[in-house]
């Protein structure tokens, strides 16, 4: 990512933290309507929580991307993490798709193609990232 994307990240991200109930519950919504396979992962979830921690590993993320090397050991417990919940390399798709869309509801007019390409290509880095160490676990 170059510096002009992370920033766009962290500045759009900004906009979204706010309203982090609302975005939670539109990225579960929109992963339930576009993956329903998944939805069974969460059937004993509070899911009132499960946004706070979404929302919460969102901003550390979002928080640490100028500094990728650092927050990357936590991404790696997250990833096997997810493992042992049935989360499957498959799936990084549908939870990106949800997450773009999420936050160009969320961001309205300032969800640029900017901004998407920007978010892309961090949900990206990451995901690929996590995949590869969610695989080291199956191996």
């Amino acid at each position: 990512m170059t510096p002009d994307q992370i920033a766009l990240v962290q500045r759009s991200f900004s906009k979204v933290a706010p309203i982090s109930d609302q975005a939670a519950e539109l990225f579960y919504g929109r992963l339930f309507t576009i993956a329903p396979e998944v939805e069974p992962l969460f059937a004993k979830a509070d899911m009132r929580a499960q946004g706070k921690k979404l929302m919460g590993t969102l901003a550390v993320v979002v928080g640490g991307l100028t500094d990728l090397p650092a927050i990357l050991p936590a991404a790696s417990r997250l990833a096997k993490l997810h493992v042992s919940y049935g989360v499957a390399p498959a799936h990084y798709a549908s939870v990106g798709a949800a997450l773009l869309w999420t936050l160009e509801q969320g961001l309205g007019e300032d969800w640029t193609p900017e901004v998407a390409e920007a978010w892309a290509q961090a949900y990206t880095t990451l995901s690929s990232y996590m995949i590869s160490e969610a695989n080291s676990v199956a191996a």
